[in-house]
Parts: C-alpha cells; sequence; structure tokens
C-alpha cells in the first residue's frame, strides 16, 4: 500500500477534486444523490459564500501517491462561539473510501488544526453550520436523502466512534404518509379540532408566500427565523448575506402552495416552508464532473416538471415567534400544507430535522402519525 499524505486545499483545481471526491466514494451506491458541481464549487469558494466572512476554514485531501482517498474540512465559526459563548472548532465534509488509516488520519488533522488555534474541542460533521446540511446519518441507509439532508456509508459511524468522539446530539427525521388523508377526511381529529378552534377566532390569517415581492419577503421570514429557533440547541443566528444566499439559492424551487406565512393584523408571526424533494429528480438526472450541467439540469427539468418524479416534500422550517407559541398555529401550518401537497400528487412527507429534545416540534408530528425513520448525529471529542 502506497504512503499516506494529507495536504491542505491550495487552488481551483483541488478544490474541484475536493467537490468531485465523492462520486470514487458512492460508485454504485443506489441512494446516494450527486450535488452539482457548479453548486459545490460555489459552496465551497471563499469569495461566493458569506460564511467565509465570520469563520476560518481548510479543506484537505488525502492521498495515495497521486490517488485521492477522503477530504475533510476544519473550521472555525466565530459567530457559532459568540452566541453559544463557547470555544469551539468543527469538522465537515468527511469522505473516504474504506480505508481506516485514512479516516483516522484525516480527522486527526482536523482536530490538529482546531487545537493549533487553541480551542477546546471540536464537533461535527457540518457544512456549515446547523443552518445547512449537518449530522451524520446513523440510521435509515436503505433510503435516498431528501432535498438539503446528508447521506454517507455506515462505516463512518465507526471510523468517527473509535477516534473517540462522543454523542453531543441526535437529530431526528420523521416520515408521514400523506395519502392517508385522502380527502381530507382522515385527519387526526386532534387536529381538525384545533384548526377549527383557530379558524373560528379569525385572528390568525395563513396566506402563500409573495413571489412578487420575494425580497421583501425573505426579510420577514429572517426575523421569524433567527427569532424562532433562538434558544434552540447548536442554532446560529444567520446574517443578512447568507439568508439572502439561501433564498436565492431555493427561489427556483420554492412551491408558493407549500410555503406559508401566518399573520396576526398583518403581521408575520409565523412560517412554513415545505420543498419539493428535487433530490428524486436529480437523482435519476445524475450530475456527473465530466458531464456538461446544461445537459444534467435538462434531464433534471424532464423527470421533475414533465414526468413529474417527485413523490416525497420536505417540512424544512416551520417556526413562529415565541410570543404567539402555545396557540395551535403549527396545527394550522401543518393541515393547509397536507391539503395543498395532496392536490400535488405528494405522497409522503419527511420533517426534519428536529432535534431529539425538542417534544413541542415532535409532540404534534407524532399526532398526525408521523414516524421517526432517520436519525443523524453531530459528534463532539474533547482536545
Amino acid at each position: 500500500m502506497k504512503s499516506l499524505s494529507i495536504h491542505p486545499v491550495s487552488n481551483v483545481a483541488e478544490r474541484r477534486a475536493f467537490v468531485s471526491f465523492p462520486w470514487k466514494v458512492y460508485r454504485g451506491d443506489p441512494n446516494w444523490v450527486p450535488p452539482l458541481i457548479s453548486e459545490r464549487m460555489a459552496f465551497t469558494d471563499s469569495t461566493q459564500h458569506p460564511f467565509f466572512e465570520h469563520a476560518e476554514v481548510e479543506f484537505f485531501l488525502a492521498r495515495r501517491g497521486e490517488e485521492i482517498v477522503g477530504t475533510i474540512a476544519a473550521f472555525i465559526n466565530h459567530r457559532h462561539n459568540a452566541f453559544h459563548n463557547e470555544r469551539i472548532g468543527f469538522f465537515g465534509f468527511f469522505e473516504v473510501l474504506d480505508d481506516p488509516e485514512a479516516a483516522r488520519a484525516l480527522l486527526q488533522t482536523a482536530e490538529d488544526w482546531v487545537r493549533q488555534r487553541g480551542y477546546a474541542a471540536i464537533r461535527g460533521p457540518a457544512q456549515y453550520s446547523t443552518n445547512e446540511e449537518c449530522g451524520l446519518l446513523v440510521d435509515g441507509f436503505d433510503d435516498p436523502p431528501r432535498i438539503m439532508m446528508t447521506y454517507n456509508p455506515p462505516r463512518y459511524v465507526d471510523y468517527i466512534e473509535s477516534q473517540g468522539y462522543r454523542k453531543a446530539m441526535d437529530l431526528h427525521a420523521y416520515a408521514l404518509d400523506t395519502d392517508i388523508y385522502a380527502g381530507g377526511s382522515r385527519f387526526p381529529p386532534k387536529l381538525i379540532r384545533v384548526v377549527e378552534k383557530i379558524k373560528a377566532k379569525g385572528e390568525i390569517h395563513i396566506r402563500k408566500v409573495d413571489m412578487k415581492h420575494f425580497d421583501e419577503e425573505i426579510a420577514r421570514v429572517e426575523e421569524i427565523y433567527n427569532q424562532s429557533w433562538a434558544r434552540n440547541w447548536g442554532f446560529v443566528p444567520m446574517t443578512d448575506k447568507e439568508f439572502a444566499k439561501i433564498g436565492e439559492e431555493l427561489h427556483a424551487i420554492l412551491d408558493p402552495d407549500l410555503t406559508l406565512v401566518a399573520e396576526v393584523d398583518g403581521k408575520p408571526i409565523g412560517v412554513s416552508i415545505t420543498l419539493p424533494d428535487v433530490n428524486q429528480p436529480l437523482r435519476l438526472a445524475y450530475p456527473r464532473p465530466e458531464t456538461p450541467e446544461w445537459w444534467t439540469l435538462a434531464k433534471l427539468i424532464w423527470h421533475w416538471k414533465v414526468r413529474r418524479r417527485v413523490t416525497w416534500a420536505r417540512v424544512l422550517i416551520l417556526g413562529v415567534l415565541p410570543q404567539y407559541r402555545a396557540r395551535g398555529i403549527d396545527a394550522l401550518f401543518y393541515y393547509e400544507t397536507a391539503r395543498a401537497a395532496l392536490k400535488k400528487g405528494i405522497q409522503h412527507a419527511e420533517m426534519s430535522w428536529i432535534l431529539e429534545n425538542n417534544d413541542a416540534i415532535s409532540r404534534p408530528i407524532r399526532v398526525m402519525g408521523g414516524q421517526i425513520y432517520k436519525t443523524y448525529r453531530f459528534y463532539e471529542k474533547t482536545l
């Protein structure tokens, strides 16, 4: 076996090799959903992604001879540390062939990088925070990931835990078959009672997002998002630029019928964003580093818009301002979203991710019949 070496990514060509490496790891895996190369290049570009404005980031490549066998990133999220009053670093983009030595060396490299900067612990995987893709899949490997959720081989669990990492927090994904509500007559009676009570009061109004005034809507959603999640474990308030960036990325796939705003006297007090699972047509289009992206996008549109191969949706965001909670607004969001999803032929919904200790959110999901079908994990190690 050739000797192993690990070096920081130093140029655009190496960064492209970094983002292209997963195709080698997941070759032949029917559940992996390959990303668009252009999206991953922009995501890792310090001149394009606003995360880099408040973070230190280093990407690493592991090689045996000239062959790339693994990748990892280490970073310090100064915004996270200031918000939580912590001194912690993070790792992410952890991908490796079936090579335990390379896995150990990659994790050690990230740990050393964080330690050298004077930080007391390392947590991950994340890329880059709880606002983006995060967590290691530890249960539910027999199904493709929904949009903006992670996926990895089962062996990564052992690679990480054998290096002394321990669970910091589990994130749950709940699944629900929307067709059990066919016709709208089989919603749980408790949910119907809550919805009817709210509607009878007439105080809360639910409307669709106004796509013609999208920038203004993004600003309203940002305020609700940052206030609603402020006390959640691991949450980091997004900057205006970060929220605008995510809004720009989601604009093309948002469905107004599934993107709802709750208002009281014309003031937005809650938001629910459910995304069609574009991972389904994307997996069929199957982007490849060597394939022109225009051709991949053409296939994506064909499978999505023409063949209508989207049968899943993911409830990405559901938040209500603290002073308006416990009024059943979440139930109203779920009810209206389910009705809209049924009309579009969406048969399954994923509610994700939900912190394992967030019973206020998971309880109504269970009432509707949702069950945990995947678990993702944040790990942490003291340095």
